[in-house]
Parts: C-alpha cells; structure tokens; sequence
C-alpha cells in the first residue's frame, strides 16, 4: 500500500452557501424589524412617561399606563363587541362555506363551473372597493351602526369555500359509500365524514379568519359611529386621537392590551398552529 492510502483522509472544507446565508441574513433583518416596534411598545408601556424617549436599564416599572388607558376608554365594551363580532363571523362562514365546498366538491349540477368560478373572482376583488356598495346595502337594511353590519359583508368567504372545497376532494368516495350503506342522509355524511376528517382546515382557517377580523379597521370605522358597537381596534383609534398633546405610554399600553390575546394566544398554541398550518396546506 502506499502512502497516501495510509495517510488519514483531509476533512472537505464546508461549501460557502452563499443562498443560506443570505436567505439567514434576511430572516434576522425581518425578526428585527418585527420585533424591535414590540419591544419599544413593552418599553414604554411598563415605564414612566418621563422613560419614553430614552433607555436606562434600571428605570421603575409601572402598570399605570395601563390602568389610564382602562379608565379613559370603555375598552372591556370594545372586547365584548370584538369577541362577538369574530364569533358571529366565524360561524357564518363555518356554516356557509362548509354547505357551498360540498356541494361543489361532490355533486354536479348545471353551471357548477361557472359558479366556483365566480367564487374564485371574489378573491381578485379587494374589499376596500365595495365600502360604498356595501353602506348602501346595510343603510337599506337598517343595519348601520350595528355588530351584523360589520360581519355580513364577510360571512360568504370566497377563500373558505375554495379551501374547503379542495380539502373535501380529498376524501375517498369509498367513505361516502360506507355512510350509504349505514343509512347516512347527505347532511349526515358530512357531518359524521367530511368535517371530523377537515378539522386541521378548519382550524387553520379559523385562526386566519380570527385574527384578520380581529385587526380589521376601515369597514368598522365606516359603519360604527357608537361605543356600543365599535371594536377594539376603532376604540383604539379614536382613544389615540385626541387634541391635547400625545402619551405615548399610554397609547402603547392600550395597544398591547388590544393586540396581546392574539400574541398571547399564539405563544400558548404556536405549535398547534403551524401543525394546522402544514396539515391544511395554507402556506
């Protein structure tokens, strides 16, 4: 044998991936942008205002901000008119969009493509165009300045119907045979069937819906003029805009109070989200 076969094998030196280190580069420069507005929100939420423009390690800490923000707008009426506003929503389109994916995913009918179709075009057409068809619409109605004002426009999700639509394609034909075969009725196959077997979608989907309408700001503000109706984010936008002098310590402070059930929730659930995420293809 010779002696290079004796010699020890040189370790390779590692390939310089230049892709992943800028596709790593642009994750960090992201999570910073992201993260350094949330942190000075933090900041100067749980210190005095006299803190707010500048950083000192061992400055007081403070819940005061927080208590002057509860106190100075009705802010538990603008959860309750936000945590029934999602609600409503979610069940109209659960209710909906479940009924209209079933039927364009297994049966047929004349002119089903032309329907799905159209149903496809809704996700081309920005809501913000139709504000004034749809005011026009709940003015007729009577329903200006009220929580089903604010949901209707939304309950017939074209984004819904389509995800659920290509979920219940999925299922084999052999399951609705079997539900047959038991005595079934069309409504018992997809409830026994189709639903149980789409419960990642139907959670992946319920936790874009919630947190969308959650944050949603211009269709409330147009169609709300009362306490009595508008939700956390309209409150928050009329407590913010007042005439003498802005504090931002306690802006900030009512704005994580508004956005931390969904940060908090997210932080709980992170892993149940992103499994529901890739189990219903949402990406």
């Amino acid at each position: 044998m010779t002696a290079a076969a004796d010699a020890p094998a040189r370790p390779r030196r590692r390939r310089f991936d230049l892709d992943r280190t800028l596709n790593t580069l642009a994750a960090w420069v992201l999570a910073l942008m992201w993260i350094l507005p949330l942190a000075f929100a933090i900041w100067t939420a749980i210190h005095p205002s006299a803190y707010e423009a500048r950083f000192e390690l061992l400055a007081p800490l403070t819940f005061e901000n927080f208590e002057k923000a509860w106190a100075a707008a009705p802010f538990a009426r603008y959860f309750l008119n936000t945590f029934m506003l999602v609600t409503l929503i979610l069940a109209g389109q659960f209710l909906l969009c479940t009924l209209a994916a079933y039927a364009f995913a297994r049966f047929t009918f004349p002119g089903r493509s032309i329907l799905f179709t159209l149903v496809l075009l809704q996700l081309l057409v920005m809501p913000d165009i139709l504000i004034v068809e749809n005011y026009k619409t709940m003015r007729i109605l009577g329903l200006v300045d009220t929580i089903p004002a604010i949901a209707l426009p939304y309950i017939a999700s074209g984004f819904g119907i389509f995800l659920l639509r290509q979920t219940f394609m999925t299922v084999p034909r052999e399951l609705d045979e079997a539900a047959r075969i038991e005595g079934s009725s069309i409504l018992g196959i997809l409830w026994r069937v189709y639903i149980p077997l789409a419960k990642p979608t139907y959670l992946a989907y319920g936790l874009v819906s919630v947190s969308h309408h959650w944050n949603n700001f211009l269709w409330p503000l147009i169609v709300t003029n009362s306490v009595d109706t508008r939700p956390v984010t309209v409150g928050l936008s009329v407590f913010s805009a007042i005439d003498s002098g802005i504090e931002w310590s306690v802006i900030n402070a009512a704005t994580l109070m508004t956005s931390g059930p969904l940060l908090i929730a997210f932080l709980l659930f992170q892993r149940q989200f992103v499994q529901s995420f890739m189990r219903a293809g949402i990406k």
